[in-house]
């Protein structure tokens, strides 16, 4: 698990309140997931709560840190944290989402074309073809803006194929 964050210096609109997040959350999570001929994910309201509970605790102490698995209780989770105000929903699920410049079809980790799937793990676990559901939630604290998406059942796990249609025909991703 680890975490993108941000910096700007002129501000942007930002998507704020619940309602306002799910939609293009799902879109683009859905978006991508098509690319690879899979399923589309299902909103979490336990998962969108259990979120929101950490990105207040993460925005409370201005740091970003993932939970334990213990807290997660086994979910996947991307994190995502700039500066108050200045980025839209979309801007920060489009951070996970440039990772898949860095994306190849594979066995789990070998994922990057740099060699380090750290460089697209965010991306990967929002395509990975076995999760079903997503709960996200935003919070503001310490000047930040806190994203924390959970993912059920987690993906990016080791020796498991990515990046393949059902059928197992790999996908071609931009280079």
């Amino acid at each position: 698990m680890f975490a993108i964050v941000s910096g700007l210096t002129a501000p942007l609109p930002a998507a704020r309140g619940s309602a306002d997040l799910v939609a293009p959350i799902m879109d683009l999570h859905n978006r991508e997931r098509a690319l690879f001929g899979q399923n589309q994910l299902a909103w979490s309201p336990s998962l969108a709560r259990e979120a929101q509970d950490w990105a207040d605790e993460l925005a409370r102490r201005g740091v970003l840190q993932h939970a334990g698995r213990t807290a997660t209780r086994g979910a996947g989770e991307n994190l995502w944290m700039g500066t108050a105000g200045y980025y839209s929903i979309e801007d920060m699920i489009g951070g996970f989402v440039e990772e898949k410049r860095h994306f190849q079809p594979g066995r789990f980790p070998d994922v990057s074309r740099t060699g380090d799937w750290i460089d697209v793990g965010h991306y990967t676990q929002m395509i990975w073809p076995t999760t079903q559901e997503i709960g996200c939630a935003l919070a503001t604290g310490a000047g930040q803006d806190v994203l924390v998406c959970r993912y059920w059942p987690a993906g990016n796990w080791m020796g498991h194929m990515v990046g393949f249609e059902p059928e197992g025909r790999a996908r071609r991703t931009a280079p």
